[in-house]
Formats: C-alpha cells, structure tokens, sequence
C-alpha cells in the first residue's frame, strides 16, 4: 500500500483549455475530415458517406476554480464533449489542455494517473456499486489509489457528513433515495480530492425539489472548495444558476458562450432565443448591469452582484423605490431604481410577436 497522508487542502485550481475539437464517429473518420473541414453539414456527413460528427471545432478556455456548464438539447453533443476531458473518449482531432499537459498526447500510465488523480465524474445515473456500502462507495477511489484503509475511511466519513448523510454510512444504494444517492456519487467524487470534477447531467434523473436541493449543497461546497466543475446539463434555469460562464452546444457546435446574464439578454441567434424567452430575468440580471451611475439615492444600499429579483424583495420590505449599488469595498457605484427592475424583467418583444395582430 502507498502510505499517503490524509488529505487537507484542496488543490490548486487548475483550468482546462480545448483547443480545435472534432469527433467524428464512423469507420474511417481521418478520410472524412477533409469534408468537415470545407462544411459539409452534419445531415450530409451522415445519409452520403455514413459518419456521424460529433463535435466540431471546439474551441473553450475554462477558468480553474469555476462552474462552466455545457448545455444543449439531446444530441447537441454535450456529454460527448465532457468525456473527452478525462479522455474516455479520443477525438478524431484537437487538443485538451490541463495544467500544461495535452491530455491527447497522454500515454496509458500517464492517462491512468492523471484519471486517478486530477478528475472525478458524477455520473446521471449515479452510478454506484450496488453491493458495496454507502461508506465503501465514497472511498472507492482512495482504495484504488492505494490509500490506506484509516485514512480512506475518515476522509470518506468526512465528506458522507458533508453532504448531510452522516448515520447512512452502512446502507446501500437500494435502500436511498434518489436524492440520496446522487449524494453518495457527490461524496465520492469530493473524497477523491480530484482538482477538476466532471458533473454528466447529474442532477437530471432527480425530483424537481430534490434536484434543486442538490444543485444548493453544490453551489455551498463549491463556495469553500474552488474546485474547477464542468457540468452538463439540458435545463437552462439550471445552467444560469449554476454556471459562471454557460456555453450552448447545437450539433456538436458553440453557439454561444459566456455568463448568463450575456445570453439572457444578447442571445446570438433564434436558437438561444428560444431557450432564453422563458427564462425569470430576475434571477439572471444583476444590479452592476442594470444600475444608473450617479449621486446617491434616498434607500437602502445594495451589492453590485446581487441579482434584480433579490434587490426588489429588499425594496418591497423596506418601502423604498431605489436602492444605491455598491461594489464589494463599499464604493458608491450608482442607484437602481423599481421601475428599472420592473421594466427589466420583462424581456422585449420579438420581431416576430410584435407583428402578431393584437
């Protein structure tokens, strides 16, 4: 056995840079990349010389300690995607960068470690062993690792307790919830201390309450860890809560990328425009955005990063119309008014709505 020592403190952050993305599935995928190359479409690639693309010249930097979150509509290519990072899948061609090493290039000692080591992945389906324990569940990756049994199993018991299932350490997986057990896979993921933790629609199997439940005791573990989380999933309201910068895949192609409160309110297309005319701005816009520069205003003082919905319900409470925006320092930035909030939550008409007979 490996004597290591029991974990502390997280990693460092470590980013991720993909760089010239394709996959192509079919039998001879290098012969048809000259076609992909000049734009044959997707449809074409597939009824004319029967390959299947994949993914198409994906280019994203991700930022080390942050959510980015890929979403997109089943078949957009996403979970495609979030696998090439750990490599379960190898592109046809391109490049994943992390902490200076091309994943691509990894031969199958280094690929091995480098799984063991600097990624962890929660799985939709969870993803459990259904004989083992909660307990033997969460420690599975150190026991692999070779970390002795006492330090495995306090800082498996650690994260169990974290993730509010201390007292459950003995049950197995059929004996839990869904909830539950998507906790299980979280406590697992988070003992394995891994610097980049890969979340494959995780949440989507779950409950409406249960799943936002769980994407709570994300954003509260990530609020401490910093880890660097990229999380897949087909639910734009959760994209916006979750992610510091969303991009939206159609057809294994970035439509649209960064934070939410960008493609909310400058979707690049019809396409994002139809996954965003639904979406409650309130909870996506923030006070820095909206605000008017200026003198100070007669109401309660409120952070630039609070989102408009939060700063209405402190209008609300406190009997003011306008509230003053102030930076993380204290520093005057300007005022935000109700009326603004209130014209701000409503997104504007399309061309196509406003030439709808009334």
């Amino acid at each position: 056995m490996v004597d290591n020592t029991e974990q502390s403190a997280a990693p460092a952050s470590v980013g991720v840079q993909i760089k010239r993305l394709y996959k192509v599935f079919g039998p001879h995928p290098d012969k048809v990349m000259p076609l992909i190359h000049q734009g044959i479409s997707k449809d074409e690639l597939r009824d004319k010389h029967g390959h299947i693309l994949g993914l198409r010249n994906i280019h994203l930097d991700i930022a080390g300690g942050g959510i980015q979150v890929i979403m997109g509509l089943s078949g957009s290519g996403k979970s495609t995607l979030i696998r090439h990072v750990n490599r379960l899948i190898d592109p046809t061609e391109g490049e994943v960068w992390i902490d200076a090493k091309d994943v691509v290039q990894m031969n199958h000692w280094a690929l091995r470690r480098f799984r063991r080591e600097q990624t962890a992945m929660v799985f939709q389906k969870f993803a459990l062993f259904p004989h083992m324990t909660v307990m033997e569940n969460v420690q599975y990756g150190l026991r692999v690792r070779g970390v002795r049994h006492k330090n495995r199993q306090e800082a498996a018991a650690r994260w169990i307790e974290r993730v509010g299932l201390a007292g459950y350490e003995d049950s197995f997986p059929n004996q839990l919830s869904g909830g539950m057990q998507q906790r299980v896979g979280l406590a697992r993921a988070l003992t394995n201390d891994a610097p980049i933790l890969l979340m494959d629609e995780a949440f989507s199997a779950l409950d409406p309450l249960i799943r936002s439940d769980m994407q709570s005791v994300l954003l509260d573990l990530q609020q401490e860890l910093s880890k660097t989380i990229i999380f897949i999933t087909h639910d734009l309201d959760e994209a916006l809560r979750l992610g510091d910068q969303v991009a939206i895949l159609r057809d294994g192609e970035i439509i649209q990328q960064g934070t939410g409160q960008q493609i909310v309110l400058k979707p690049a297309d019809d396409y994002i425009s139809s996954f965003t005319k639904d979406v409650n701005r309130g909870r996506v816009i923030r006070c820095r955005t909206l605000m008017t520069p200026g003198v100070p205003v007669q109401g309660p003082t409120v952070d630039a990063g609070l989102v408009i919905e939060e700063v209405a319900r402190v209008l609300s409470a406190e009997g003011f119309d306008a509230a003053n925006v102030a930076n993380s320092r204290g520093k005057l930035l300007g005022s935000i008014s109700m009326g603004d909030i209130i014209a701000a939550m409503v997104p504007p008409k399309t061309e196509e709505a406003a030439a709808e007979p009334g």
